[in-house]
């Protein structure tokens, strides 16, 4: 009979990778947590964690065992757990990680809701990069919002909807003065604003200009979006950015928007979780008021865009 007892210390060691925080976090003896993982060894027929000079390493199988564990006991978990929250009574506290855009233009009214709908509930955001996605599973990020091509296996996801970038510039900027079109020289020839917060968004783009032989003359990096706008007002430098952050933005500041010169794939938005959070009902409660506002927010503002794209 398989020893299930063991499924805890494994998955403490994967995560770990070190026997003694391994013990200190499950409060047992180091010789206790040796002797245990030598049963880890005998039970799934392989070594799981070898030394390798001053540290040690997982196994193949201990690579696929730290993929597979979190969900199953999630699973496991999930069978002790009430198939409902009580939202009066749950005093979790959730994350989400996005960029600051999403800060500022939707974190405030999802604060609003969920306090509204469970006052002793909480909520944490953190800057996100998009090359941490393949970590998602050994950090405390609940939900994460992001632009990607496509969802890991081991994350469950919510496809909100695409967009475009274009390309932002104050109203009264010189460029505008001219009689021909907003061209591909007219975009290179300018300096621009790029923003390092959030995600490199612009890779695709500066790519597709470097197999022409073509490549951006950057005035400035900036980590936040409010920044590159006051940036884009007072400056004669262009912003590239999403379609749906750039339609919120005309809204409120004297902006124009055109087309971006070059032909690019769009932006894919998706909201992400691990699969361990999958059946967890607090969890799904949280994900589906944030899903409600952020996707209705992104749908909006892609509109104004487009509305303003059209009206330049």
């Amino acid at each position: 009979m398989n020893n299930y007892k063991l499924l805890p210390a494994l998955v403490s060691i994967l995560q770990t990778r070190n026997l003694t925080a391994s013990a200190a976090e499950l409060n047992v003896t180091q010789s206790a947590m040796s002797k245990t993982l030598s049963q880890i060894r005998e039970a799934f027929h392989d070594k799981i964690l070898i030394r390798e000079g001053n540290q040690f390493v997982l196994t193949q199988r201990g690579e696929q065992l730290k993929t597979q564990l979190p969900e199953l006991m999630q699973t496991l978990d999930g069978l002790y757990a009430p198939n409902t929250m009580e939202l009066e009574l749950c005093q979790r506290r959730f994350s989400i990680a996005s960029s600051d855009y999403v800060a500022q233009a939707v974190v405030p009214m999802i604060t609003r809701e969920m306090h509204d709908k469970a006052p002793n509930v909480s909520l944490e955001f953190q800057a996100w990069q998009p090359s941490k996605l393949t970590e998602l599973a050994d950090t405390q990020i609940d939900l994460v919002t992001t632009i990607a091509d496509e969802v890991p296996e081991n994350l469950q996801g919510r496809w909100f909807a695409e967009d475009e970038l274009v390309v932002m510039l104050r109203q009264d900027h010189p460029i505008l003065n001219k009689q021909q079109a907003f061209s591909l020289d007219d975009y290179c020839q300018s300096k621009h604003i790029l923003i390092s917060g959030g995600g490199d968004k612009n890779s695709p783009l500066d790519q597709a200009l470097l197999a022409q032989g073509l490549k951006r003359q950057v005035l400035i990096q900036v980590p936040f979006y409010q920044a590159a706008i006051e940036l884009v007002l007072n400056t004669d430098a262009l912003l590239t950015l999403p379609m749906h952050i750039a339609g919120d933005f005309a809204q409120r500041h004297d902006v124009t928007l055109r087309r971006l010169p070059i032909s690019l794939a769009a932006n894919q938005y998706y909201l992400l979780w691990h699969a361990k959070h999958h059946h967890d009902p607090e969890h799904k409660w949280f994900r589906e008021l944030c899903t409600g506002l952020l996707q209705k927010h992104l749908i909006q503002t892609i509109k104004d865009g487009v509305k303003f794209i059209h009206a330049s």
